[in-house]
């Protein structure tokens, strides 16, 4: 009797595939207090870059515009400042 950290992870990650979207959202906001609340605008938008890194994109569902593609065809996430 204990705890199964792989069937944990694995709903984890259902979730992130599945909710992704609002996550990023949610960390948004968060960011957004703590800039309002504490300043540090340059730090906070890093650790909410790559908070939002971290979080997979939602695979496309049926009737979804595709998603256009920077240049050179790889892919960036919103708020990725680095050079590909």
């Amino acid at each position: 009797m204990g705890i199964d950290f792989n069937e944990l992870r694995n709903k984890a990650e259902g979730l992130l595939q599945q909710h992704g979207d609002k996550i990023e959202e949610g960390v948004e906001k968060a960011g957004e207090f703590v800039k309002g609340k504490f300043g540090h605008e340059s730090q906070v938008d890093a650790v909410v870059d790559k908070i939002q890194d971290l979080i997979p994109d939602k695979p496309a569902q049926p009737g979804d515009k595709p998603a256009a593609q920077p240049e050179g065809g790889a892919e960036q996430h919103k708020g990725d400042q680095r050079e590909h």
